[in-house]
């Protein structure tokens, strides 16, 4: 075997295990069973600490070394991921982990947009039919069209709405950070979970965190442990370890394998069965967001 045939197969087994193991954030946020910004303070506490831990095993601590231009980035970057987290575990509250995974993985068709509105690259007829189809598949995905809103209807619209939130600061963080020169991904996702962290300081007081989660409670704690570690430390190793192997086109295709593997725990963990024009409506976006992934590089190309 050649040894880009290696480091490819290496690279798509990384983005694999990086899919699959996001895939079960929604569980985590469900068993944690705390509010939105609850999770979201102790995702960027336990976070930060995993990938400090990361950047001394694998000798690159220095990437973490804050200057004025790394500060003011990871400020503003901070405080969009910290308004992503908390909208898109509100969205999984209150609709589901399926719907507002599939939803908050609208984000290409945002950065698309704003591709072509901000920094004046041209839409192609490619890309221009693949959002509008991405689009006709979210419809299809939500399964409103067909079966109404369910009792709970005012929440479940807020949770697609947050879903949507959460994907519209998605891409804007995305962007940034494409754009950016000044730090690495690595710093810039730690320097990320530290101003998420300060940004939340003031929860805990208000809320009253620790009578809603008592210090003994062990398995709330490891609930909430699991979505740094896990779910932004070692995720974070195995998708970059992936993505350095790996082409534009496979990226994008294999970034679908979050949200397939939350639609299928949803449904086997809690009962949560998508119809069959939903998962048509999945499908259908999935394909067009790979289409306009695809056809960027041959944009950009041009």
């Amino acid at each position: 075997m050649k040894q880009d045939d290696i480091s490819d197969s290496q690279g798509v087994g990384y983005m694999v295990a990086g899919g699959l193991l996001l895939a079960t954030l929604g569980v985590f946020l469900e068993q944690a069973g705390q509010h939105p910004l609850t999770a979201v303070l102790f995702r960027c506490l336990f976070g930060a600490l995993a990938l400090w831990v990361y950047a001394l095993v694998a000798g690159r601590w220095h990437e973490l070394r804050p200057h004025w231009p790394s500060i003011r980035l990871s400020a503003l970057t901070g405080l969009l991921m910290t308004l992503m987290w908390a909208a898109f575990f509100a969205a999984i509250q209150w609709t589901s982990i399926a719907l507002a995974t599939v939803v908050f993985h609208l984000q290409p068709i945002w950065l698309v947009l704003a591709g072509v509105l901000l920094l004046g690259e041209r839409l192609s007829k490619v890309r221009a039919i693949s959002v509008c189809v991405a689009l006709a598949g979210l419809v299809l995905a939500t399964g409103l069209w067909q079966s109404g809103l369910p009792s709970n209807q005012p929440k479940f619209l807020w949770g697609l709405g947050m879903a949507m939130l959460g994907s519209v600061c998605y891409a804007a963080v995305s962007l940034m950070a494409k754009e950016q020169r000044v730090i690495s991904s690595l710093g810039l996702t730690f320097w990320q979970c530290i101003c998420g962290a300060v940004l939340l300081s003031w929860w805990p007081t208000v809320h009253g965190l620790f009578a809603q989660v008592p210090l003994w409670s062990w398995q709330i704690w490891a609930w909430l442990a699991g979505l740094g570690f896990l779910h932004t430390g070692m995720a974070y190793a195995l998708i970059y370890a992936g993505m350095q192997r790996l082409d534009a086109s496979r990226i994008a295709v294999l970034q679908f394998v979050y949200p397939i593997g939350a639609i299928v725990l949803d449904a086997l963990l809690f009962g949560r069965h998508l119809s069959p024009s939903q998962w048509a409506g999945v499908v259908v976006m999935g394909t067009a967001l790979w289409f306009a992934s695809r056809s960027e590089g041959k944009v950009n190309a041009d």
